[in-house]
C-alpha cells in the first residue's frame, strides 16, 4: 500500500521567509526533460504536464500568496524555489525553466518562452519603466526577460531567440516589480549591527536588526522607476529596531533640526563607495539593503533618507537627478538657504551623501550648481 502512495505523489516543504511552504506534487507532473532547449521539447512538455494533475500545486501556491500578501516579485521567488524542488536548476536548467514558466503562467501571469542558441529565455509581460533588463515586444506588449543573468555573456540580444507559440489560457495578467511590502522574516533570522555617527559633538549609537535574506530577495532585482524604488519599505524587525529610536532622538527637536539629524545620519552612518567600483554596474539598494551593507552610494542614501523623512515627518519631497548624482529636496513651511522651485512650490536641498563640503540644509554642492538636473520623483503626502 505504501509503494503506490510514493509513486502517486511526493510531499515537499521549505521555509520561505515568514512561513513554511508545504505542497505535494503528483507523479503525473514529474516529467523527464531533454537537456537541449528546443520548441519541440517545450511543446512536448506542455502537452504532458497539461494533462497531469497539477491543480493542487497551483492552489497551494495561490493560497500562500494570499495568506502572506506577497508582491509579484516575492511571489516569483516562491515559484523559483518550488521549481527548484521539482527539477533542480543545476541538474537540468531547461527543465527548471519550463517548470517556472508553467507555474507562473498557471498562477495567472502572462509568461512566455523563447528558444535559440540551445538556450531557453523566459520572460513576462510588464507595463512598468524598467531600465536594465532585456525585453521583447510581442503584439505591441512589452515582455521583460527574467533569466538573462543566468547566461551572463552567453546571452545574445536581437534575433537569436524565437518565441514559442504556446499560450496558457490562465496567463493573462502583467507582472509588477513593485515591492510595497517586505516579508515578516522570522525574528531569529536577524543579526545585530552597530551603527554610530557624530551629531553636534555627541556620538549616537544604534543597534540595528538586519537580515541577509533581504540581499537574496533583491539579488537579481532590476533598476525600477524612481517612484517604485523610493517606496520599498523596511521589514518589521528592522523597522522596529530603528524608527522608534530615531523618533526618540528627534523628540525634543523642531522639524528642520530633525530633518537635519536624519540627513546627517544617512550621510555619516555608512561608508561610501561608487556602484561601478563595487559591482561594476549601476545597482540601487532598497533602504534596508543600505542599512545592511558596508558600502552605499548616492542613490542608496537618497532612498534611505527619503524613507526616513516620509516615515517620521511625512513632508513633500522631490528627487533631483544630476548627470552623476541623485539628491533630495524637502518642502518645509519656510524654505532654508537657496530654495529650488518645482511646480510653484519651494523646496530646500538636503544632501544625504558625503560631499567635499559639510553641507547644511538648503546648500547644494558647488560642483552641481551649474549642472542640469531632472526631477525624477515628486512625493506629496496623502491628506489625512
Amino acid at each position: 500500500m505504501m509503494n503506490t502512495l510514493i509513486v502517486k505523489g511526493q510531499n515537499y516543504s521549505f521555509d520561505f521567509y515568514n512561513g513554511t511552504f508545504n505542497f505535494s506534487i503528483d507523479s503525473s507532473i514529474v516529467l523527464p526533460v531533454a537537456q537541449n532547449a528546443t520548441s519541440a521539447e517545450v511543446a512536448k512538455f506542455y502537452s504532458k504536464i497539461s494533462s497531469g494533475n497539477y491543480t493542487s500545486l497551483i492552489a497551494s501556491l495561490k493560497n500562500y500568496r494570499e495568506k502572506y500578501n506577497l508582491n509579484d516579485w516575492i511571489y516569483y521567488q516562491l515559484i523559483r524555489k518550488t521549481a527548484e524542488q521539482i527539477s533542480p536548476k543545476a541538474d537540468n536548467y531547461f527543465g527548471y525553466t519550463l517548470y517556472k514558466w508553467f507555474l507562473l503562467g498557471k498562477c495567472g501571469y502572462d509568461a512566455r518562452l523563447a528558444v535559440g542558441n540551445n538556450q531557453v529565455i523566459f520572460y513576462v509581460r510588464n507595463d512598468e519603466d524598467i531600465s536594465d533588463v532585456p525585453f521583447f515586444m510581442v503584439d505591441g506588449k512589452k515582455f521583460m526577460c527574467l533569466n538573462y543573468h543566468d547566461y551572463g555573456k552567453m546571452f545574445k540580444q536581437a534575433d537569436a531567440y524565437k518565441p514559442v507559440k504556446i499560450s496558457i489560457p490562465e496567463a493573462k495578467n502583467s507582472f509588477s516589480y513593485k515591492v510595497t511590502r517586505m516579508p515578516d522574516f522570522k525574528p531569529e533570522s536577524y543579526q545585530e549591527k552597530d551603527i554610530e555617527f557624530s551629531y553636534r559633538q555627541k556620538i549616537h549609537h544604534f543597534k540595528l536588526k538586519v537580515n541577509e535574506d533581504v540581499q537574496t530577495i533583491f539579488k537579481n532585482y532590476p533598476v525600477v522607476d524612481f517612484e517604485s524604488y523610493f517606496n520599498i519599505p523596511l521589514s518589521r524587525e528592522t523597522y522596529s529596531s530603528l524608527i522608534p529610536t530615531l523618533k526618540e532622538n528627534l523628540n525634543h527637536m523642531d522639524q528642520k533640526k530633525g530633518v537635519d539629524y536624519l540627513m546627517r545620519f544617512t550621510r555619516y552612518g555608512f561608508l561610501y563607495e561608487d556602484d561601478e567600483e563595487n559591482f561594476g554596474k549601476e545597482k540601487r539598494f532598497s533602504p534596508e539593503q543600505t542599512l545592511l551593507s558596508a558600502y552605499s552610494d548616492c542613490d542608496d542614501r537618497a532612498a534611505l533618507f527619503f524613507y526616513l523623512v516620509k516615515e517620521i515627518y511625512d513632508l513633500p519631497m522631490i528627487a533631483l537627478l544630476y548627470p552623476k548624482h541623485l539628491t533630495i529636496a524637502v518642502q518645509f513651511d519656510k524654505p532654508v538657504g537657496e530654495p529650488i522651485t518645482y511646480k510653484g512650490k519651494k523646496y530646500s536641498y538636503c544632501e544625504p551623501t558625503p560631499q567635499s563640503q559639510n553641507l547644511k540644509i538648503g546648500q547644494l554642492s558647488s560642483n552641481l550648481k551649474n549642472s542640469k538636473y531632472e526631477v525624477v520623483y515628486a512625493y506629496e503626502p496623502v491628506k489625512r
